[in-house]
């Protein structure tokens, strides 16, 4: 009844007959346009910011990177969980219970997000100071994040059914959902600032805003009967085997943006001592940067994740592995691309977000240092996500926190105390590339056991 009612472009069905390149394609183009529109808006907010306000405010901006990685990791709990669990269902013909997982997403993506607005308004000054703020920076980052917590809820949400939607066959639709936010944002944001005067507060509500908007689409489109995945009547109370799936799935993306979290903090409180509120300003420009290529392979993650996810669940195994590999090779042309435009162009790019000297000396400097090891970035990634995909979240997990906890956070501690500065710009290539030989040999064992399934 169900499979009736969709067209075959969007069935799910699918993606355990067509050719991998051409779901890849389907797939990932529509996430890729959506994550490069969502980067460049995150870019263009801190250049309107940067020459709107000052390097003051980049540099406040900067400072909220931490809370904005705790908000996503309770997001990526959730949306995460939620796609890779959808996907699973879906390929074993489970259509009632990606039913109930959609109405769960919704009812943990409320509660979750107003706990966190309610916890983090009460203590904002001292979580920011604590993150390495000074009495400069405080004002620009209390006024952006007392905004942005006031609409963490409708983000939250915003962000899970986009998820869902893209799990549940409809890519494009998840695309034309961020697109539609990142455009209502680039145009609200010159206007709350420059025209109505607003500060960064005004880059604060054009966030909120557009995404409220896009929030409004996907709850029309879920609301619809004739979709496979729409809003039923009783599918909104949670339910313990589902809400322990998610969580068991999303852990791992979950644990990496806390780790992100705490990176960031590190970064910051590191900057700082050695530095000063001028070299948070260029982390947060560095920041910015990294963040178009990482978005790109991220698009590229999205797109494998339900083909790999739905012939993982239908036991094709070789069909996984295929994806897999051909998004690694993606990635990798996007991590080499980023590593040339980065060398060849560093003060250009810099010279987008401030005029100011010092800073872009200061981020010029770091960014050279950080885009060192960053051609292996892409394979690290997907590789991460190909066992969340496939839900296998203990190893991603483990992958997650050797990166952050094992390898970087001590060098975030140890280089600084001998080369300053330097220590904690060097830190970040470093990690990645002890990251990246450790994956590798996880990744090869797992692709050694598809084949040994495969032929019994």
């Amino acid at each position: 009844m169900y499979l009736c009612r969709m067209s075959k472009e969007n069935s799910p069905l699918i993606l355990g007959t067509e050719r991998i390149s051409k779901l890849l394609t389907q797939y990932a183009i529509p996430a890729i346009i959506a994550m490069t529109a969502s980067s460049l808006y995150n870019m263009a907010d801190s250049i309107f910011i940067g020459h709107g306000v000052g390097a003051m405010a980049i540099a406040g901006l900067a400072l909220t990177f931490p809370l904005m990685n705790l908000a996503a990791a309770f997001g990526s709990l959730v949306g995460v969980g939620a796609s890779t669990l959808v996907s699973v269902k879906l390929g074993q013909k489970e259509y009632e219970g990606a039913n109930r997982v959609l109405g769960n997403v919704l009812i943990l993506n409320v509660c979750l997000g107003l706990l966190f607005t309610v916890i983090f308004l009460l203590a904002l000054d001292p979580v920011l100071y604590f993150f390495g703020a000074s009495d400069i920076t405080i004002p620009y980052a209390r006024e952006y994040m007392q905004v942005i917590l006031i609409g963490n809820v409708f983000t939250h949400m915003y962000l899970g059914l986009n998820s869902v939607l893209r799990s549940s066959g409809f890519p494009r639709l998840a695309m034309f959902a961020t697109l539609a936010s990142v455009v209502i944002n680039c145009i609200l944001t010159p206007l709350f600032i420059f025209a109505f005067g607003w500060g960064i507060k005004g880059a604060a509500w054009a966030t909120v805003i557009s995404q409220v908007i896009s929030l409004t689409g996907q709850l029309i489109h879920f609301s619809r009967p004739k979709q496979l995945l729409h809003f039923q009547k009783g599918m909104c109370k949670l339910r313990s085997d589902i809400v322990k799936g998610i969580i068991s799935i999303g852990m791992s993306p979950f644990l990496m943006n806390l780790c992100s979290c705490l990176i960031v903090i590190l970064i910051n409180r590191g900057l700082k001592e050695h530095g000063g509120d001028i070299a948070i300003g260029a982390y947060g420009i560095v920041n910015r940067i990294i963040f178009i290529f990482v978005m790109v392979i991220m698009g590229l993650n999205q797109g494998m994740q339900p083909i790999a996810g739905y012939n993982f669940g239908a036991r094709l195994y070789p069909r996984v592995t295929e994806v897999t590999k051909l998004t690694m090779k993606l990635a990798t042309g996007v991590a080499i691309t980023g590593f040339l435009l980065c060398n060849l162009f560093p003060t250009w790019i810099i010279r987008m977000f401030t005029s100011d000297l010092e800073l872009i000396k200061v981020s010029t400097f770091g960014l050279h240092i950080v885009f060192a090891a960053f051609p292996i970035v892409g394979f690290q990634m997907v590789a991460t996500n190909f066992f969340l995909s496939i839900g296998q979240s203990k190893i991603a997990i483990f992958l997650s926190l050797t990166r952050q906890m094992l390898f970087l956070v001590p060098c975030l501690i140890i280089l600084p105390m001998f080369f300053g500065t330097l220590g904690v710009w060097m830190s970040m290539p470093i990690s990645d590339l002890i990251a990246t030989l450790l994956t590798a040999v996880v990744l090869i064992r797992q692709f050694k056991k598809f084949h040994t399934q495969q032929m019994a």
